[in-house]
């Protein structure tokens, strides 16, 4: 019944034009996901550089990304909201918060991973840390620091949503006003096109993490992946 009644609210050719149409609203959703996503990385990236390559802050850098998981998402968004006298970029400047997190880990422990010998034989050959830092440190991390672009811009898709809570637009447009006027169907289709986004969101990441990380890399974290962890035999050495 429910399946029937979704589509023919995805048939009603309403549904797709006009401001509330569903391609507006998915545009509007992405707009968020990638100013959020974007905003995010251009502090999180040099930050997690900096604090991976230096050795200085781990503990804090991990204590504070921490934290900031911790920040509930709602209410993080409606007092930016509402700071910045209701204004889309407090809603942005919230889904940015949320989203620094898993950048911020992913480029530290890719940085904090790199194999110390091969930094050490960059430092035998002269290199500066800079030098070390681009051509050594930064290729080996791309692997996880994508992994974290690609956590946060799923996390931003899902949260997102809340933007329509504090009289914004976006696909949660879709949840809320369904809820409001008790329409399922409504937002069954929200939910669903949330979901589609964030599934193409995540597949044009992979494909982009192909492109730019380099072949030898991904042979090596797949081996590491698959690798089967020791297991103990449960008899002592004597």
């Amino acid at each position: 019944m429910i399946l029937q009644e979704l589509f023919g609210w995805l048939g009603d050719p309403a549904h797709w034009q006009g401001p509330d149409g569903v391609p507006n609203r998915m545009l509007e959703h992405l707009g968020y996901t990638l100013l959020a996503v974007f905003g995010a990385a251009a502090i999180a990236i040099p930050l997690g550089l900096y604090v991976g390559h230096s050795g200085r802050g781990g503990v804090v850098l991990v204590g504070l990304s921490n934290a900031m998981r911790a920040l509930p998402t709602l209410g993080l968004v409606t007092f930016l909201f509402l700071l910045a006298g209701g204004s889309e970029a407090g809603t942005i400047v919230g889904l940015i918060v949320l989203a620094v997190p898993p950048i911020l880990a992913g480029t530290y422990a890719g940085v904090q991973d790199t194999d110390r010998g091969v930094v050490d034989a960059a430092r035998g050959m002269g290199m500066t840390g800079w030098q070390r830092l681009w051509q050594v440190e930064v290729p080996n991390a791309l692997p996880l620091l994508m992994g974290g672009l690609r956590n946060a811009a799923l996390q931003v898709v899902a949260t997102a949503s809340v933007a329509a809570y504090v009289g914004l637009g976006g696909l949660g447009r879709l949840l809320l006003d369904g809820l409001r006027v008790i329409d399922y169907s409504k937002v069954l289709a929200g939910a669903l096109f949330i979901a589609l986004l964030a599934v193409l969101l995540d597949l044009v990441l992979a494909g982009l993490q192909r492109i730019i990380v380099p072949r030898g890399l991904r042979v090596a974290a797949a081996a590491v992946a698959g690798r089967p962890k020791a297991r103990s035999s449960g008899r002592t050495e004597s």
